[in-house]
């Protein structure tokens, strides 16, 4: 497998632990700047809706534009988002400084899928895909404690003057050891967008969308979820989050690796299905903390190893305009994300936190129904 995917994978590692790394500095940052709790929370969410949204349309704006140079203007917008936080002087600056963040952060992410998924061995695709998914995943659940750690040493600007570093590192890699990549040649948005009609395509979506939602549902009421139900204080409570950040990061290569040897298709129904089964029995097994751990360990393991198979298969269905698809999965991702955490708290508010997994596995349930209808479609036309 080509060498440069392992870069790819540091920029993105880099680039999308900006996301949640003040997840747990939130209280520091409202009393630093004056703004309450809820203001604060704002900061999460604008990057959230910023990088769904941006990420196709900077793609599209930036068709024509080499892929390492647009790689390098990229970072250095990156770059500036993250200085200006570090010197902002009030909540406004710091929104700001979120908004250029996630836009150049958006886009960043598709360029390492996209280029890791072009510049290798065909046959390796699914693994490059999920190495760089690795590094998505490991950002996203390393951020909060890391950002923690920092933050709570040296101040809530701490974490990012350290991605700020990170990122002159990251460019001065992607400089001198990335060969330059011409971009594919374009059809129209239109066109593009066109391609959503086609069922497969726009179920493949549907599934990333659905699937997540199920799974945050659950994982972003997970604290609350093991004090109720198991009594755990905060040590255990970090070990649980430590013991699924292994899981999860080690998905995206797993899933990647299953879907070069077993195919997409295949490899997306078997994630779904084990990914389904163990968040229906999560509920059964806070009885006993081994057997919860471990059922809870194939929870995070299956969530993010789905991610390399729906991006082949996508890729697989739709080759002329697998950047843009790239591009709106990792959007129904992140929108399904946000999503789910919203169909949780109704769930606790209408029942309890003890009912958000079977809630979350009713939409496993409805994932698994929109791949097969993608994949389903794609059968048919091959007998045509």
């Amino acid at each position: 497998m080509d060498k440069r995917i392992y870069l790819l994978t540091i920029v993105a590692f880099i680039v999308g632990m900006v996301e949640l790394i003040i997840g747990g500095l939130l209280d520091l940052i409202a009393a630093d700047l004056g703004v309450s709790l809820g203001q604060a929370g704002l900061l999460i969410t604008i990057f959230s809706v910023i990088f769904a949204i941006g990420a196709p349309v900077l793609l599209v704006a930036t068709a024509n534009i080499e892929r390492k140079r647009l790689t390098l203007i990229s970072l250095f917008i990156f770059l500036l988002g993250n200085l200006v936080a570090v010197f902002s002087p009030s909540y406004t600056v710091l929104f700001i400084s979120r908004i250029i963040s996630a836009a150049s952060a958006s886009l960043l992410i598709i360029l390492c899928l996209t280029i890791a998924a072009n510049i290798g061995d065909p046959k390796y695709r699914g693994r490059s895909i999920g190495l760089v998914s690795m590094g998505v995943s490991g950002s996203l659940v390393l951020g909060i404690p890391f950002g923690l750690i920092l933050g709570n040493m040296f101040g809530w600007r701490a974490p990012f003057v350290l991605i700020a570093i990170l990122t002159l590192f990251s460019m001065a890699g992607i400089y001198f050891f990335m060969e330059k990549v011409a971009p594919k040649p374009q059809l129209s948005l239109g066109r593009q967008l066109a391609t959503l009609k086609d069922r497969k395509i726009l179920f493949a979506h549907l599934t990333t969308f659905v699937f997540l939602a199920g799974h945050s549902i659950l994982y972003t009421y997970l604290t609350p979820f093991v004090k109720t139900t198991m009594g755990l204080d905060g040590t255990w409570v970090s070990i649980i989050y430590l013991i699924f950040g292994i899981a999860a990061v080690s998905g995206g290569g797993i899933g990647g690796t299953l879907s070069d040897r077993f195919g997409s298709k295949r490899t997306t129904l078997i994630t779904i299905i084990a990914f389904g089964i163990a968040l229906f029995a999560i509920p059964y097994t806070t009885f006993l903390l081994p057997l919860f751990l471990i059922v809870m360990a194939a929870w995070g393991l299956m969530s993010w190893a789905i991610t390399p198979a729906i991006q082949s298969h996508l890729i697989e269905s739709s080759p002329e305009t697998s950047d843009i698809q790239q591009s709106l999965n990792n959007s129904a991702l992140h929108f399904g994300i946000a999503f789910g955490s919203l169909i949780g708290s109704v769930a606790i508010e209408q029942a309890s936190v003890e009912q958000n997994p079977t809630v979350g596995g009713m939409f496993v349930i409805i994932a698994l129904g929109t791949a097969l209808i993608s994949m389903a479609r794609e059968r048919k036309r091959a007998y045509i």
